[in-house]
């Protein structure tokens, strides 16, 4: 058994010591061993700003619900089936909320940065945003985050816009409670 695992002298699955076909462990063909990130996550090839992807999008979903929902109706009708119709029904209700919570996301992130900034009256440094969403029909509003420009930052605040009109649902600023002495800032 164990005389299986060990190549005989005439078999090339291994090559041997003195092969060139085997590449020395410093030399540029030798293939590399470990995890690689996917393309789409390799910030070498950054090639612009992220741009946000609409909330629309749902509406390709309902779309597909009203599809198979008309389906599921006609084959209901047609079989005299309770539970397909009811489905078909179910389907049609959930593709009505689908377009009613397809906002079109009118500011972006960036733009919503601009308005965070000029809310909060003092020059903003670092900033976060993170779109979340509002009420029964989930309408997007942009939460920034903002810290002041000067180091280490003296005010935080928090602005919450809607993303659909732009308009301020809220703002709050406070001095930073952080306590930066540990880590040698003053």
């Amino acid at each position: 058994m164990a005389d299986d695992l060990v190549p005989e002298s005439g078999d090339d699955s291994f090559p041997e010591s003195g092969d060139d076909s085997f590449p020395e462990s410093g030399d540029d063909s030798f293939p590399e061993s470990g995890d690689r990130l996917p393309e789409d996550l390799d910030v070498t090839a950054y090639v612009g700003p992220y741009v946000f992807p609409d909330i629309r999008r749902r509406r390709i979903a309902g779309t597909c619900y009203i599809v198979i929902g008309a389906l599921a109706l006609w084959g209901g009708l047609a079989a005299g089936n309770r539970g397909l119709l009811f489905a078909g029904i179910l389907l049609w209700v959930i593709a009505a909320y689908h377009f009613a919570a397809g906002w079109h996301l009118r500011v972006d992130q960036t733009e919503a940065l601009a308005v965070a900034s000029r809310t909060v009256g003092f020059p903003v440094g670092h900033a976060s945003a993170q779109l979340g969403w509002r009420g029964l029909l989930s309408r997007p509003a942009w939460r920034i985050l903002v810290y002041s420009a000067d180091e280490p930052p003296s005010i935080r605040g928090l602005v919450e816009l809607d993303a659909v009109d732009g308009r301020v649902l809220g703002e709050y600023t406070e001095r930073n409670p952080e306590d930066w002495s540990q880590v040698g800032r003053a």
